[in-house]
């Protein structure tokens, strides 16, 4: 019995030889171990891989800038804050019309007609809670209404007026805000699945390709690539995540895009280039990830939006 190593590549399979009479049985076994998926920090859909701890005090911080909190929020806990809040603010301004009601005897004396309560057909917390929703809906179906003999009635109606102004400018600028974010026009945005690095014009260059499924135009495309890679500096520091740029033709305008069909995004790795002192063993073994940005302007709505991509390069010919 005899063994063989074979070499495919980068990697070796060994092939086991035993004789059996006239003729030879092979069995062959690969000794490669299969790829571990490496953790990215950022995925395909764009999302960092970052999670915020040992924040402490600093947490009150998102608290300061409460609107973008909500606006980054999930859309479960945007749809539960935004139910919460018209519920609390309702039943608060129907309390307050109830307690204006009840301290007048308001309650009691409800069908006097000779008696002028401080509002009309308010008999009990149903009917207040209604009277609060009808005036603060404009709906005015005329049966409950403020009478000129409760001042503090109106004080309530002119403070609820502004409160609710508030509430609905804040809770639906939100909303909108929300649903305007262009995060899902990404989904139609298509990166290669592989970034290769081959020969092009008699340059070694790392290309990859970016394309749109949707008809409406980009306007003001422009890419940018970031490697993302921990290095030691001379003075023995670490740095974790140190990002370099990758020029995708920055310095001759190669970057801004017209991206009406699939285009190939190229880097050449010359001496400038971070990967000019890689070989193609180390590339594979090298612990980085390429970052690539992709900045515009949807026809369709006007935001600007931003896409993030990632992608590892593996050598091999483009098509």
């Amino acid at each position: 019995m005899s063994a063989l190593r074979r070499k495919f590549g980068d990697d070796y399979q060994v092939v086991t030889t035993s004789s059996s009479g006239s003729g030879f049985h092979q069995q062959q076994a690969t000794a490669a171990a299969p790829k571990r998926k490496r953790q990215r920090f950022v995925d395909k859909n764009g999302r960092c891989n970052v999670q915020h701890g040992n924040l402490g005090s600093e947490t009150s911080r998102y608290l300061s800038d409460l609107f973008t909190t909500l606006v980054d929020l999930k859309w479960r806990w945007n749809l539960f804050i935004f139910i919460l809040t018209y519920t609390v603010a309702w039943l608060f301004m129907a309390s307050m019309w109830w307690i204006i009601a009840y301290m007048r005897g308001d309650l009691n004396k409800a069908h006097d007609e000779n008696y002028t309560p401080c509002v009309a057909n308010v008999y009990n917390f149903p009917s207040a809670f209604l009277f609060f929703i009808e005036t603060e809906a404009t709906i005015g179906y005329g049966y409950r209404y403020i009478t000129d003999k409760c001042p503090e009635g109106i004080i309530l109606f002119l403070f609820q007026s502004i409160l609710g102004s508030i509430v609905d400018a804040f809770l639906i600028g939100c909303m909108f805000i929300k649903m305007s974010q262009p995060k899902k026009r990404a989904e139609t945005l298509m990166f290669s699945e592989h970034a290769v690095i081959s020969m092009r014009d008699g340059k070694l260059t790392l290309m990859f390709r970016v394309g749109n499924l949707r008809n409406s135009h980009m306007v003001s495309a422009q890419i940018r690539c970031k490697l993302l890679k921990s290095r030691q500096t001379p003075e023995g520091e670490f740095l974790p995540l140190d990002q370099l740029e990758l020029d995708v033709g920055f310095s001759t305008g190669a970057d801004q895009l017209f991206l009406v069909s699939p285009l190939t995004i190229c880097h050449v790795i010359d001496a400038k280039s971070p990967f000019y002192d890689l070989s193609q063993r180390s590339m594979q073994t090298e612990q980085f990830e390429i970052v690539v940005i992709l900045e515009g302007i949807v026809e369709t709505t006007d935001p600007n939006f931003r896409v993030h991509g990632g992608e590892r390069p593996r050598e091999g010919q483009h098509h």
